[in-house]
């Protein structure tokens, strides 16, 4: 399955050199891998090693058990997705361009990063509380951002809706649902099916003029 490397979700150093080992990279990559296919409870950290091409024992090594694997990998898929959000919403343009270009960038990413998506987005449950919170405090942060864009396109007239969380929490879930259904059997690109979403969220926003 085509899907961002794990790698692109984690800074480098100055210079380009990575951030983390390689091993750690082919642990976190085999993490996800096993985690998007079995699902946390059912997968061990015997699944992870061995598709990581390490024995069990090279895995404490890095990470302690796969909790602290799973909110890794969830810390790290919520904050590239905030900052996505982030560099949308501050962008260049009236209310409606930026959120089209917001809706657009959010798709993608969770259809071309799926597998990503699907982990950090699906396993919640399963994060320990102290990582919960921290992600939570993450998917908030994205709430308020894509509420702020909206409230300005409501008072600049280009929105109308009834509740801006509401509908603020209605944009991020069409976007976060791609990664549970999207594949390569796709009938449209990722990019592609941005664009569409993007019009589609226009709408729901009723914003003037949005195709119909």
């Amino acid at each position: 399955m085509t899907s961002t490397p794990i790698a692109d979700l984690w800074p480098t150093l100055p210079g380009g050199a990575d951030a983390r080992p390689e091993a750690a990279y082919r642990l976190l990559q085999a993490a996800v891998e096993s985690f998007a296919e079995r699902g946390f409870h059912a997968t061990t950290t015997r699944d992870i090693a061995t598709a990581a091409g390490m024995s069990p024992a090279a895995l404490y090594i890095h990470y302690p058990s796969k909790a602290a694997l799973l909110a890794e990998i969830s810390r790290a898929g919520h904050a590239a997705t905030l900052e996505l959000v982030r560099t949308a919403a501050a962008g260049e343009g009236d209310p409606v361009t930026r959120m089209r270009c917001l809706v657009e960038e959010f798709t993608t990413w969770h259809a071309r990063a799926r597998t990503v998506g699907r982990v950090v987005n699906y396993e919640l449950h399963a994060l320990p509380q102290d990582a919960y919170g921290v992600v939570a405090a993450l998917r908030l942060d994205i709430e308020r951002e894509v509420s702020a864009l909206i409230e300005a396109g409501v008072t600049a007239g280009a929105f109308e809706v009834a509740e801006v969380r509401t509908a603020a929490r209605a944009v991020t879930s069409l976007g976060i649902d791609v990664s549970r259904w999207y594949t390569d059997r796709s009938s449209e690109t990722p990019q592609e099916l941005g664009r569409r979403y993007g019009e589609l969220v226009l709408r729901m926003l009723g914003a003037p003029g949005a195709a119909r």
